[in-house]
């Protein structure tokens, strides 16, 4: 077995390093991000220090390739320049008591990381855990959030457990119906379905086996996003835990390699179908000093949905229960 040093924190940043064997998951504060290695490689960094919402990026799957979409963090001529707000991967919500916390234009609201309640390194898995106050442009608190990250080395395959907590810290909290958002990642433009001036070659497949454009705004277990990065064929699958509130959510996936979960925006999800719900169906409140908790997983793997075997990598994730 390999050693390895687990650094628990209560407060503060501080680092944490893993030392040992070949599947051992390093986790380590360099001051402003949080470095995740695995078996001794980069696998990503979470980004938290004077940034608009924490993210990861970048994120190396499979063959080595780059997941997510460089720009705006790196200029690369393969990449459309659209959505500046798009980084990575990270969660963020156009409507948190009527503050758009989505976009950067304008007055836009903020996530602000306050401190590390955990970072650990270990053979099975990493974890960052930390603690965020949601603010408005003018600095008003408007909730909290409790986020896990977890990490998980694999040879074929990998993946991240993210978990996160709003916290009514503020009073009543209502996370809104609106279609901008919320557990999302943007992916490298040769990933797309459809790009302006660049070339796409990806496709879309839900859970429901609807593909492509007929995947936005449907209900669904799993989204698999997969595509070539450097003429090597890979892909992401994000998961909805079946214990989430709204499961199967609504997928917020386009053509254009944004790929998001959302179980909030019914009215615009719904806007063109017999089911139509009127504005403010996918309101979601939380009582002051109450919670509610949101749990997905990230797969990243190559080939197709078949060669991922994404339906049965889900199943035992449906199995899971909460970490503790």
């Amino acid at each position: 077995m390999s050693n390895r040093v687990a650094v628990m924190l209560v407060a503060g940043a501080m680092a944490a390093t893993a030392v040992g064997g070949a599947e051992d998951v390093s986790i380590t504060d360099v001051g402003g991000k949080v470095r995740v290695e695995i078996c001794g490689e980069l696998f990503t960094e979470y980004n938290y220090k004077d940034v608009a919402r924490p993210y990861l990026y970048p994120i190396i799957g499979p063959g080595g390739v780059g997941m997510t979409r460089d720009w705006p963090m790196k200029e690369n001529a393969n990449d459309v320049q659209d959505h500046i707000h798009h980084k990575g991967l990270w969660y963020a919500h156009g409507k948190v008591n009527d503050v758009d916390c989505w976009s950067e234009q304008k007055a836009f609201g903020k996530t602000l990381h306050e401190k590390f309640l955990e970072l650990t390194s270990g053979p099975k898995q990493g974890v960052i855990r930390s603690l965020n106050k949601w603010v408005s442009a003018d600095g008003k608190p408007l909730c909290s959030d409790e986020r896990t990250i977890r990490f998980y080395p694999h040879s074929d395959v990998r993946m991240i457990d993210f978990e996160i907590t709003f916290i009514a810290s503020e009073g009543d909290l209502t996370l809104g119906d609106t279609k901008e958002g919320s557990m999302s990642i943007r992916l490298p433009t040769s990933m797309s379905v459809k790009a302006k001036g660049k070339v796409a070659m990806g496709h879309i497949i839900n859970s429901k086996g609807d593909r492509d454009v007929d995947a936005w705004g449907k209900r669904a277990e799993w989204v698999d996003y997969y595509g070539p990065v450097n003429s090597k064929p890979v892909a992401v699958a994000i998961f909805d835990h079946p214990k989430n509130p709204r499961h199967p959510t609504y997928w917020h996936v386009r053509d254009y390699g944004l790929f998001s979960a959302n179980p909030y925006g019914i009215h615009d999800f719904t806007a063109k179908t017999e089911q139509k719900q009127p504005a403010g169906a996918g309101d979601l409140k939380v009582a002051a000093g109450k919670k509610v908790t949101f749990r997905y997983r990230f797969l990243f793997h190559t080939g197709d949905e078949k060669e991922g075997k994404v339906a049965e990598h889900y199943k035992k994730y449906a199995a899971t229960k909460a970490a503790k």
